[in-house]
């Protein structure tokens, strides 16, 4: 199978895609419901989650047994066929995480709270301790299942999957994932 590209966004593209959305890829009672901190300025210049080069999002999906092969970026919608979907806690693109203010966070997380109610996934996975911790006022929230539930959904915290996390490669990336994947069977 030939997989789609997208071609490379210029410089000149990347800088206009500063503050654009990525569309949700949601529908109701989804399995998982991955939830990212914000679209990157490569993924919104491109309209596709987690599109950048190095990103292992869609790599660590295949390895933990999400996905039967390693989707591209541009086949996102596909995900709704084996019951995930992708949303993020901050709508607007930005260069790096960090130039988001802990009130967008807290923002976010509300309304991430009432997607989760509307749309009800039986788990949302929120791809960042950092941003969680924030976000929902949980300063010593750690990686992985949580206690309380988000809008009647199960809650897990795993690490951003961006390559600019060293923190994890892959295979352990993979072995978190996992243990979500197992969980929502």
């Amino acid at each position: 199978m030939t997989r789609p590209l997208f071609r490379k966004p210029t410089r000149k593209e990347l800088a206009a895609a500063q503050g654009r959305q990525v569309p949700d890829i949601m529908a109701p009672g989804l399995k998982v419901l991955f939830c990212g901190i914000n679209p990157g300025l490569y993924s919104a210049a491109v309209g596709h989650h987690f599109a950048r080069p190095g990103n292992r999002f869609w790599p660590t999906l295949k390895a933990a047994g999400f996905t039967v092969r390693v989707l591209h970026p541009s086949e996102e919608r596909e995900l709704l066929e084996y019951g995930y979907g992708i949303t993020n806690i901050v709508d607007r693109a930005t260069g790096a995480a960090d130039e988001l203010t802990a009130e967008e966070l807290i923002e976010g997380a509300r309304r991430l709270e009432e997607k989760v109610g509307r749309f009800q996934p039986e788990w949302v996975a929120v791809l960042g301790v950092t941003a969680f911790r924030i976000g929902f006022r949980r300063k010593q929230a750690a990686l992985g299942r949580q206690r309380e539930k988000l809008a009647g959904a199960g809650l897990w915290i795993l690490p951003n999957p961006s390559g600019l996390n060293a923190h994890y490669q892959l295979a352990g990336l993979a072995r978190l994932f996992e243990e979500l994947r197992r969980a929502a069977k």
